[in-house]
């Protein structure tokens, strides 16, 4: 079986990411802040050679991609953020005013996706990856999906996500270490991984 890298990309900053709003099937463009974050990833991965560029299919993670030159891409509905139902557009705080303690990982998920369906999601899209033979892949797309998906490649229940925060416009890998897959790198701003290059 081939042992690709998984190079995800999570899109630049929106006025919702920045607020802490969930933020799942809204159309919400990047601020000039998350384009100046999109460049610069793109200055970041420009000396890398991916097999395959995956993009979801909402606009900021497909900005993303084209201001950091990750083209062309492939839109892959599978990659899309969470649908957070009910809660979309609101922060934590305040769905647990109704809801005391509520996490997305436990959640109710009223109207939304549960964290096993976000899952299933995930699972395909590592096995149709597996089964490609792509060595390096770039996925572009979002904070959520991005680790559940990481969870999943280790062998975790989507809920482990939750102890793998992620920024906005981060660089995280996901590889292989004596044959068992691994988290090789997380959360990685561009200027953090041009520091340790330089």
């Amino acid at each position: 079986m081939a042992e690709p890298e998984l190079w995800l990309i999570r899109h630049g900053e929106t006025e919702w990411s920045r607020a802490g709003r969930h933020t799942g099937v809204t159309e919400v463009p990047l601020t000039p802040a998350g384009e100046d974050q999109a460049r610069r990833l793109g200055e970041v991965l420009a000396g890398l050679r991916f097999d395959r560029v995956l993009c979801s299919p909402r606009l900021r993670a497909r900005h993303t991609a084209e201001l950091a030159g990750l083209l062309p891409f492939e839109v892959v509905d599978d990659l899309r953020e969470w649908d957070y139902g009910e809660f979309e557009g609101q922060t934590t705080a305040d769905i647990q005013d109704g809801i005391p303690g509520w996490s997305i990982w436990d959640g109710p998920w009223n109207g939304g996706e549960t964290a096993d369906s976000v899952g299933a999601r995930a699972d395909r899209v590592v096995d149709e990856l597996l089964a490609s033979g792509a060595q390096r892949v770039a996925l572009v797309g979002h904070g959520h999906f991005s680790r559940v998906l990481a969870a999943r490649w280790a062998g975790a229940p989507p809920s482990a996500g939750r102890w793998l925060y992620l920024d906005t416009a981060t660089i995280s890998a996901l590889g292989w270490d004596r044959h068992g897959p691994v988290v090789l790198r997380w959360n990685l701003p561009a200027s953090w991984v041009a520091a340790a290059e330089a």
